[in-house]
């Protein structure tokens, strides 16, 4: 008797082609704001441009994009859509108070992110009292080689997938900052130190003078659920204080997988 096929080509056959490049095209532009012409965004998902022009058409009398002279970018009811997600993530209701009492403890913004594909979404943030802050905003997508929690979910999530990620025919990741890490063999190494310490440093490589610390958050089943840290100005964060931020990050990301049903092993 045959196997049976696998679930993912099962659905593959209720696929519609130009729905799913509809959907590319909008995970593209979330990646650049300045925007897109129409042939570049063609060219760079290999849609032929009658096709992108019919889609972007459809997605601009949607409100789902929107136009720039020349340039496309994610439209106003993707802002109403992205909040009604956030507010119906389950582990952003367990995590707020728990980035609140981050926020107490540290003197610093606290933040929680979700994987995303390749990248990690920030899907709350408590602010810092203070009048300085440069932590992203919900809804943003960050790059994994250069934040902090995407440093984590590289190391607690996707490490099998470095190669794939950052090897010979990958993208080249981008270059921030003078700091930031662009090699399979930097980022692996930083990679392997976040998973034998437990906990991920973005050391000005996101942005030049801010500093973040991040660590994985476990959901009941053991996987990891998201990644909590905190973002600070190096002038306040520096880098004699990272074992003590780190050591309150953790804290913290054990007490959301903690309500999150998640038991650790003993020994």
């Amino acid at each position: 008797m045959p196997a049976p096929a696998p679930l993912v080509s099962s659905q593959e056959r209720y696929v519609i082609p130009n729905l799913r490049n509809a959907c590319r095209i909008l995970k593209l532009l979330g990646s650049r704001p300045e925007g897109f012409k129409i042939a570049d965004l063609g060219r760079t998902l290999e849609i032929p441009t009658t096709t992108t022009l019919r889609i972007m058409t459809t997605l601009h009398l949607e409100g789902l994009v929107r136009r720039n002279g020349a340039l496309y970018e994610l439209g106003p009811v993707l802002i109403q859509l992205g909040h009604a997600s956030l507010a119906g993530t389950e582990i952003r209701t367990s995590a707020l108070p728990v980035l609140s009492n981050l926020t107490a403890r540290t003197d610093e913004t606290a933040h929680l992110a979700i994987p995303c594909d390749d990248r990690a979404l920030i899907v709350a943030v408590q602010d810092s009292p203070h009048p300085l802050r440069a932590a992203s905003r919900p809804g943003f997508l960050a790059e994994l080689h250069c934040s902090s929690t995407g440093k984590t979910l590289l190391a607690f999530l996707h490490y099998p997938r470095l190669a794939e990620f950052y090897g010979n025919g990958a993208a080249r990741p981008a270059k921030r900052t003078a700091h930031t890490l662009t090699s399979l063999a930097e980022i692996k190494r930083e990679i392997e130190l976040t998973r034998k310490r437990g906990y991920s440093v973005d050391d000005e490589e996101f942005a030049p003078g801010i500093r973040c610390v991040a660590a994985p958050v476990y959901a009941s089943d053991g996987t990891l659920a998201a990644a909590i840290g905190i973002t600070a100005s190096t002038v306040r964060f520096t880098k004699e204080r990272i074992p003590e931020m780190a050591g309150k990050v953790q804290a913290a990301a054990t007490e959301l997988s903690r309500l999150l049903g998640y038991t650790a092993p003993r020994g």
